[in-house]
């Protein structure tokens, strides 16, 4: 992962505002009426693609490479094109814009990693699972930190709206309840870049991703960065539709069990991701 250590604002907590208020009020409003916006099979055979949204930053999913989108999910897409024989039109963009643009309908689909929760469950439907994962913390490399308890009194960091940000609630509540205390600050960040250069220089003690993702820091910066332990429970990675959208996720999924079939996903598995997923199940929803 190439990224820069420079001096960045220590204003990291991200706070509410009143434009995203609004913002979010929008959304939740659009959510009851997304369903109207869905694609039907009808309408992606008429138009000829599908509509996507990809995250441009978190590998080794999905990332720019000299302007090219690379990874997992991009090659696979590349053969679920292939598999499905319907275009997939991509929008690479910001996480935080993903899952909100799947839901107002403005896309059909975010095809990207995303961490399938049960309270993602009841606003949309997942693909079947494209990986498996867990969410473990990372350090930096020396950190008196040896374990999950070390966590205690820490500064911890996340992508804001993140499944991982969810998992170190969860933790951090844990904690309290079971040691008494727990972290001394969660911190949001827009994109994990910010956050790994956070780490680097002391604002951080310690950055909540997935295991799969933290492999990729590891194994790209494994002279300033370690893998520490578990805080979150095994899970899967999939694609996500507006709940209910039957036609998006029959014509995906298809396409999905067949490169599972002729072994082409677990190939990628293995390019991408250090191993292969054969065990995962063919639904999650």
């Amino acid at each position: 992962m190439s990224f820069s250590i420079a001096h960045t604002s220590s204003d990291r907590v991200l706070r509410p505002h009143p434009l995203r208020t609004w913002v979010l009020a929008v959304v939740c409003a659009l959510a009851s009426t997304a369903m109207s916006h869905a694609a039907t099979l009808d309408d992606i055979k008429a138009r000829g693609y599908l509509t996507v949204a990809t995250e441009d930053d978190y590998r080794p999913f999905e990332f720019m490479d000299q302007g090219k989108a690379v990874g997992y999910d991009n090659e696979l897409l590349t053969l679920v094109e292939q598999t499905a024989g319907i275009k997939l039109r991509q929008q690479v963009m910001p996480w935080s814009g993903i899952l909100p643009g799947v839901t107002t309908g403005k896309y059909d689909m975010a095809l990207s990693a995303v961490l399938v929760t049960d309270a993602r469950k009841k606003t949309f439907d997942f693909t079947s699972p494209t990986a498996q994962t867990t969410t473990f913390y990372a350090t930096k490399k020396g950190s008196a930190i040896h374990s999950a308890d070390d966590l205690i009194g820490k500064t911890v960091g996340a992508e804001t709206g993140s499944a991982m940000l969810t998992d170190l609630h969860a933790f951090d509540a844990q904690l309290k309840a079971t040691k008494g205390k727990g972290l001394k600050e969660i911190v949001e960040y827009h994109g994990y870049p910010e956050a790994y250069q956070d780490l680097a220089i002391g604002r951080l003690d310690a950055v909540a991703n997935t295991d799969l993702t933290l492999s990729t820091l590891i194994k790209e910066r494994g002279d300033m960065f370690v893998i520490g332990q578990p805080i979150g429970q095994p899970t899967y990675l999939a694609w996500a539709v507006n709940k209910g959208n039957s036609d998006v996720l029959k014509l995906v999924d298809d396409a999905l069990m067949k490169l599972r079939a002729n072994g082409e996903m677990y190939r990628l598995q293995k390019k991408w991701l250090g191993g292969s997923h054969e065990d995962m199940p063919v639904s999650i929803n």
